[in-house]
């Protein structure tokens, strides 16, 4: 097929690639625009962006798809599909219909669970047993459209990194199969009941609040791994826990939430307590709790922020 492919962050990555060793043809890539990045804030193409580049398939990065001459110039592609993973932008009626099939879109949950920017942390701090990812014919709704083609997958103790990785795997090679035989993979309408919706990750709430449980406060470190990363503030500095494990009671006094109950920084929940495995100190790489010790105060009944 002749494809017009949409995505901008590394979760799109594999399905391009997939589409091109599948022998379609795709004829542009569109992503988001150039954003300020690192520590220089110098403009960093998308992830999706510099693999079409190495690629040599043009990129167009519109910061909207609003204009009519924008969505001229799309029509003008003459698509049989455009296939779309996290591209980031609302995707007018005028470009739905441009192409001959309409608008594939790659989605991160088991719809109709989790519509929305960010189903995959969502997920996780639901404490879902099981997501997955579905193959979804566009449409003018959030998320909205019906569902192709979907796989599953367990929960258990992964990060949303890990999450993410798998499922973008498997988004790709569920894409590669529908495009391989479309009148195969009919559009399922979704069920109008267990609607959720996933909204898009705010900085502010990647602050460990020790008030939750420890149940909770575990699943708020994998949600956010690696990124943006839980955090806490200790000595003035903001330091990201990356990786800790629920601890067992002991039948010990509760001590208040956010505090440090031994040396190994096991900290206390409301119930229960974390132990926190791996950190990251502001301007440092990942390291065990061990090593941030060493060089790091927080001594047990430290009450954490």
């Amino acid at each position: 097929m002749r494809i017009v492919f949409m995505g901008t962050p590394d979760f799109a990555v594999p399905t391009l690639d997939a589409l091109l060793a599948a022998g379609h043809d795709v004829a542009c890539v569109y992503t988001q625009p150039p954003r300020p990045a690192n520590r220089g804030k110098r403009e960093t193409p998308s992830p999706v962006h510099a693999r079409a580049e190495a690629l040599g398939i043009e990129v167009r990065h519109p910061a909207k798809l609003r204009d009519p001459a924008e969505q001229a110039a799309f029509a003008a592609l003459n698509a049989d599909v455009a296939v779309v993973a996290a591209y980031g932008l609302i995707l007018p009626q005028a470009v739905l219909d441009a192409p001959r099939h309409g608008c594939l879109n790659v989605h991160a949950s088991l719809l109709p669970r989790w519509r929305g920017a960010a189903p995959i942390q969502r997920a996780i701090l639901a404490g879902d047993r099981e997501t997955g990812v579905g193959i979804m014919q566009m449409e003018a709704g959030l998320d909205t459209g019906p569902v192709r083609l979907e796989g599953r997958t367990p929960v258990d103790a992964k990060t949303a990194g890990e999450l993410t990785a798998e499922l973008a795997q498997m988004g790709a090679e569920l894409m590669v199969r529908v495009l391989g035989k479309l009148e195969a993979y009919p559009p399922v309408v979704q069920a109008t009941e267990g609607v959720t919706h996933a909204p898009k990750i705010l900085k502010d709430e990647a602050r460990i609040d020790w008030n939750l449980s420890a149940v909770q406060a575990e699943r708020m470190v994998r949600a956010f791994a690696p990124s943006p990363g839980a955090w806490f503030e200790a000595n003035g500095e903001r330091v990201k826990l990356l990786a800790a494990d629920v601890v067992p009671p002991d039948g010990a006094q509760p001590a208040r939430p956010g505090t440090i109950i031994d040396d190994r920084l096991v900290i206390a929940c409301n119930p229960g307590a974390i132990r926190a495995r791996t950190v990251q100190r502001a301007g440092r790489g990942a390291m065990s709790a061990d090593e941030l010790l060493r060089g790091f105060a927080l001594p047990p009944g430290m009450r954490l922020n």
